[in-house]
This record gives C-alpha cells, sequence and structure tokens, in this order.
C-alpha cells in the first residue's frame, strides 16, 4: 500500500503493473531528455549576441519536424503494447464477479456453487490493533497466487470504480453493464484499493482488499466459507 509522502507508483505485484511502472519510467526519460533540450536552447539563446544576419536553417527545419515524430512513435508503440495486454484475458483460473452498492462491495465466486458475500469496511472503533483505518473490511477477497483471475464488474445503483492500484487493475462498474478486467498476482500478500468513482456521500467508504494466497490455502478458505 502507499506510504507518507510517497512519490512513485505502489510496489508493483503483477506482470501488468510492472509493465505500466516500466512504461512510467520511459515516458519520464524522455520528457526530460526534451525539458534537457529545450533549456539548453533558451540558455544558448539568452547568453549568445543577437544576429540579424537571415540563415538558411532547412536541415535544422527537418530535424526538428522528424524528431518529435521519432519521440510520438517512442511513447506510442508501448503504450499501444501495454493496452493491448491489459485486453487480453486468456483462459482465467478463476472468475469473481465484483458488484458495487450504495457504500460496500458483494463478490460472487461464479466457478463455486454457493460462494458470494459483502464486504463492508471495518469502523474505526471495531477495527483490530495493527490493522489501517478506513482501508481494512471484514471479508477479504481470496485469489491464488500465480493464477489468472478474470473480474466481472458492474454496479448496483450508481457509478463505482473497482480499483487496485499494485495489481494495475482499475474497471468502472456501471448499472446494467458488464465490464471486465485481469490480473495475475504473482507473489502472496495483501493489496488495498478504493472505489475510484464519486459514487456518493460515503464514497470515501468502501475500501477493496485482495488477499493473494498459494492454492492449497484458497482451497481451504474457499471449502470452510462455503460450508458456512
Amino acid at each position: 500500500m502507499a506510504n507518507r509522502s510517497q512519490l512513485g507508483f505502489q510496489d508493483a505485484s503483477s506482470p501488468i503493473m510492472e509493465e505500466l511502472v516500466q512504461f512510467h519510467d520511459h515516458a519520464l526519460m524522455v520528457a526530460l531528455a526534451i525539458c534537457s533540450l529545450v533549456l539548453y536552447l533558451l540558455t544558448i539563446m539568452l547568453t549568445e549576441k543577437l544576429s540579424s544576419s537571415t540563415v538558411d536553417a532547412q536541415e535544422i527545419e527537418l530535424v526538428w519536424t522528424i524528431l518529435p515524430a521519432i519521440v510520438l512513435i517512442m511513447l506510442a508503440l508501448p503504450s499501444l503494447q501495454i493496452l493491448y495486454m491489459m485486453d487480453e484475458i486468456n483462459e482465467p483460473d478463476l472468475t469473481l464477479k465484483a458488484i458495487g452498492h450504495q457504500w460496500y462491495w458483494s463478490y460472487e465466486y461464479t466457478d463455486f456453487k454457493d460462494l458470494m458475500f459483502d464486504s463492508y469496511m471495518i469502523p474505526t472503533a471495531d477495527l483490530p490493533l495493527g490493522h489501517f483505518r478506513l482501508l481494512e473490511v471484514d471479508h477479504r477477497v481470496v485469489v491464488p497466487m500465480e493464477s489468472p483471475v478474470r473480474v466481472i464488474v458492474t454496479a448496483d445503483d450508481v457509478l463505482h470504480s473497482w480499483a487496485v492500484p499494485s495489481l494495475g487493475v482499475k474497471t468502472d462498474a456501471i448499472p446494467g453493464r458488464l465490464n471486465q478486467t485481469s490480473f495475475v498476482a504473482n507473489r502472496p500478500g495483501v493489496f488495498y484499493g478504493q472505489c475510484s468513482e464519486i459514487c456518493g456521500a460515503n464514497h470515501s467508504f468502501m475500501p477493496i482488499v485482495v488477499e493473494s494466497a498459494p492454492l492449497a490455502n484458497f482451497e481451504s478458505w474457499s471449502s470452510l466459507l462455503s460450508s458456512q
């Protein structure tokens, strides 16, 4: 999760988020090179003696026409590749349905017969020692580690958004419509997110908690929850 005064992204916990972080760093380096070049040219113009002579500069015009096109291609190609990777969903091992309500989430594991539950934020007065305020929920979403998970997202009343930054997932929940996304948690852990759509008075009180666990632990958890 994010830390106080943190300037960068959260630690990537999925292959897609790793690609997004790398593209972010790549784009920043391109922007740094452009800013450095512009600053250098401004410094030269301010410090050199002005000349009124007319100079034929077709070569320079050719360079500053082609160079921006090359820069745009350097940004567009990896961006398009990541967009296609984010939309690709290949034979998921688990399908999870997330339904947004005012103001909590409902989850259904569609591969199981009767595995569904509501997930509410734990009030501060009932929060166990060591848990995060305004982020912890009474029922976490448990998924198997290193397994493709498809998430079908919708809403029951107004617009919501199911977002977990460290997994690189953010999908709008729209009433009457099914959106889908996918992720692969490449390490065990607990990942926090929140509704990223302004959905009403308690918009900031419907957090998302995804717990990634080894397959054996996930099977034990699903069997225990189904039997209740």
